[in-house]
């Protein structure tokens, strides 16, 4: 599982996380939800290690992720992340993209990386894109194309951190989609979205962040129909008017 234990996260004087703690058991998926600058990105960098902390614990199965003798490179192979700006290299065909890690960091074979990258393309929509460079792709390509990338390293845990927010509206359905046969196949998730309905139909567990705390967690049913605080109830006002 992970476990996260009241972590202060801050910028110089800027204090990002407020002494949040949650944990993600085995095979569940956990949606943070709420305003941007509430805290929900800068926690996954935190989990996997890119920032470090002020005060707190965070552990993924047990070992502390900021203990001085944790090999990081080697928790982030069980902690696949993927970021808003899914960052695919440009120069290389999306087959190339997906065995990079493979071949440099695990050290496979060109086949066996081959046959991996693959899967993980089927896996995610673009069997036939695997010869294409991701300029030809389409945003949503290139979201599936990442999220192949990371799986191909057949991570125990993903991160998510806004991935459908810079899309246009038609293309966030299919990247959804993707996180959806993930949930089905038992995927631990940890997923920062602005896409309501999406947390409400994958969520195991939500939580509402605001101001560098989580004000409410529980089953989706419990936030989006009966929010106890009145913090969330303003937020959710303010998201069903901008749907009207």
């Amino acid at each position: 599982m992970i476990r996260v234990e009241k972590v202060h996260k801050s910028f110089g004087a800027l204090d990002v996380l407020k002494g949040v703690s949650i944990d993600v058991d085995k095979g569940e998926a956990v949606v943070l939800i709420g305003p941007s600058g509430s805290g929900k990105s800068t926690l996954l960098q935190c989990i996997n290690g890119l920032e470090p902390i002020q005060r707190g614990r965070i552990e993924v199965d047990g070992t502390d992720v900021f203990a001085p003798q944790t090999d990081l490179n080697l928790l982030r192979r069980r902690i696949g992340i993927v970021f808003q700006q899914y960052n695919v290299f440009p120069h290389l065909t999306a087959l190339a993209n997906v065995t990079l890690a493979l071949r440099k960091v695990l050290g496979k074979g060109r086949a066996e990386a081959e046959a991996v990258a693959m899967r993980q393309l089927e896996r995610v929509g673009l069997g036939d894109k695997s010869h294409c460079y991701p300029g030809t792709l389409s945003g949503g390509q290139g979201q599936r194309l990442a999220i192949a990338r990371a799986l191909a390293m057949e991570p125990e845990y993903m991160l998510l951190d806004e991935i459908t927010s810079a899309l246009d509206p038609e293309l966030v359905g299919e990247v959804l989609t993707v996180l959806r046969d993930l949930r089905a196949d038992g995927m631990t998730m940890l997923i920062v979205t602005h896409e309501m309905d999406f947390a409400r139909d994958v969520a195991d567990r939500l939580a509402f962040f605001d101001d560098g705390i989580i004000v409410e967690a529980g089953p989706p049913v419990e936030l989006f129909d009966f929010p106890k605080t009145e913090r969330l109830q303003l937020f959710l006002r303010r998201l069903a008017r901008q749907g009207t």
